[in-house]
């Protein structure tokens, strides 16, 4: 069974000035850069039934394209730091498209995801890292200038069951707007 999320990509030159925060850390495995994405929906493992419901639900989604910022470096772990990630900058339109994947995920029967939606791109998972060390390594790294980018698409990934960070596959990627070929805003297709 794949073991599945649904994700926006981080453009090429995007991770290429998020690389520039790498190294400097004890304990920290970093994350490949184009591993670099933004988790929407983690799906876990499902049957092929399941995969083709969600593929069918994603190529119907009608978001339309939209800006991302990334604007500062942080972490999750508290007292026990487990990963060094790119803040997200919560947007309307990424908040919106996020709780219709959530509706649509559990309109196919998957239980509510238990956490709450922060949006953050991971750099490196941390083991046996300081907080200490962290607070220090996290002064010496600002994002400077907020990182932009538009998402154009959403993509459905799988990775292989292992301590997470890659290597991750493109499973399928679902273009975000009507102005793509084949693709009619939901209330012409309804007619």
């Amino acid at each position: 069974m794949p073991r599945l999320f649904i994700a926006l990509e981080i453009p090429a030159d995007v991770a290429s000035e998020l690389t520039l925060h790498r190294g400097g850390l004890s304990g920290a495995r970093w994350i490949e850069p184009p591993d670099y994405h933004v988790t929407l929906r983690f799906l876990g493992d499902v049957d092929r039934r399941m995969a083709n419901d969600i593929d069918h639900m994603l190529s119907d989604l009608s978001a339309y394209p939209f800006e991302v910022t990334l604007d500062a470096l942080g972490s999750f772990g508290g007292d026990k730091p487990r990963a060094v990630f790119a803040r997200v900058v919560p947007s309307k339109a990424l908040t919106e498209l996020q709780g219709d994947v959530e509706r649509q995920m559990r309109r196919l029967g998957m239980p509510a995801e238990g956490r709450k939606f922060v949006p953050h791109v991971t750099l490196a998972r941390l083991r046996d890292t300081s907080p200490v060390e962290l607070a220090h390594y996290l002064s010496l790294h600002p994002i400077i200038r907020p990182i932009n980018f538009t998402a154009r698409r959403v993509a459905l990934m799988s990775s292989r069951d292992s301590t997470g960070g890659g290597p991750y596959v493109l499973e399928a990627a679902y273009p975000l707007g009507p102005s793509y070929p084949n693709r009619l805003p939901r209330e012409v297709q309804r007619r």
